[in-house]
């Protein structure tokens, strides 16, 4: 396939790179063990600023109009990935002023985004503290665009409170992805509109993992924090069966082939902006290195199809005259 053999170099240079951080890798797992080790994960990701110099607003992968990746900017990837999916669910179709919740809000790119460019009011919620500091302290003021610290499965927040619910990349670090799907469908109002994006494991009816594939698994639930990984399947039956889905039904998609490049992209990022790690000092690119594996490992995952990247979209009926709510 193109999009795997055209970035050797890029390839090489990491594979170099990788190797001196591979038993610091090994070493320093963020396994899961509960929603706590998730929230210090992200603290620790903020706080070191090196993705955000690295990446911008954005943490979650980019969308590639071509096959020629290298053409495209990364982080315009990042901003074009945002806008499909609202076009792809149909949050575009809401109008201005519509309250949007965006959970595991990250530092807030996407929720300025939609607060900006199709004028919702938006609650950006996450469970790192230090993300929705930095969320808050990177919003303009007067965007409709607030942020609180909030757990994904146990939401403070009232049924039926949003006409729009967006979740990017949020649930592999859920550990119950019903009670996940559960909490994002409760506060979906009537007539309202989902938008989640995931990274997927292959399904088991599709085929069982051989033992390179579940040595690879080990690793990318180890390394970031994720409990488990559903498949495409089992996320839509988690939807499609919540108690709150009032008979919504989810249409799914496979985006795999126009996220995939944002894998190596977001290595060769790296070399494009030298300064946006050597500026935070030598522990910053120590800690560039090390997540280089995980991402190189992420790549082959998803170009095999180990890995996928769905897409999840839904609207939930609205309450006909005189029907109770």
């Amino acid at each position: 396939m193109t999009l795997i053999s055209a970035p050797l170099a890029v390839t090489l240079a990491a594979l170099g790179g990788s190797a001196a951080a591979t038993a610091l890798w090994l070493k320093r797992r963020r396994s899961y063990s509960n929603a706590q080790s998730v929230a210090q994960a992200y603290d620790r990701w903020t706080s070191d600023q090196l993705l955000e110099n690295l990446w911008g607003d954005h943490i979650h992968l980019g969308y590639y109009a071509s096959c020629h990746w290298w053409r495209e900017d990364f982080r315009q990837a990042k901003g074009a990935f945002v806008h499909e999916l609202v076009r792809w669910s149909g949050l575009d179709q809401l109008p201005p002023g519509s309250k949007v919740l965006d959970v595991g809000c990250g530092i807030g790119g996407s929720a300025r985004i939609l607060a900006r460019d199709y004028g919702f009011d938006v609650l950006g919620i996450s469970i790192s503290p230090l993300q929705i500091e930095r969320a808050r302290a990177l919003t303009p003021a007067g965007l409709s665009c607030n942020f609180a610290v909030m757990d994904a499965m146990a939401l403070e927040l009232p049924n039926a409170t949003f006409a729009g619910v967006w979740s990017v990349e949020a649930c592999p670090h859920m550990p119950d992805k019903q009670g996940y799907a559960d909490e994002l469908l409760r506060v979906l109002a009537p007539g309202g509109r989902l938008a989640v994006a995931d990274w997927n494991r292959r399904d088991p009816a599709d085929g069982a993992m051989n033992r390179l594939e579940r040595l690879v698994m080990r690793q990318l639930l180890d390394q970031w924090a994720h409990p488990e990984f559903a498949s495409i399947q089992s996320l839509q039956r988690h939807l499609e069966g919540s108690s709150h889905a009032a008979g919504i039904p989810i249409t799914t998609a496979d985006w795999s082939q126009a996220t995939l490049p944002s894998w190596f992209d977001s290595i060769a990022e790296g070399a494009r902006r030298p300064a946006a790690i050597l500026g935070l000092g030598p522990q910053a690119l120590v800690g560039a290195l090390r997540e280089v594996p995980t991402i190189l490992l992420m790549q082959w995952a998803f170009a095999t199809g180990l890995m996928q990247f769905g897409v999840f979209r839904g609207r939930k009926p609205a309450i006909k005259a005189g029907q109770d709510s």
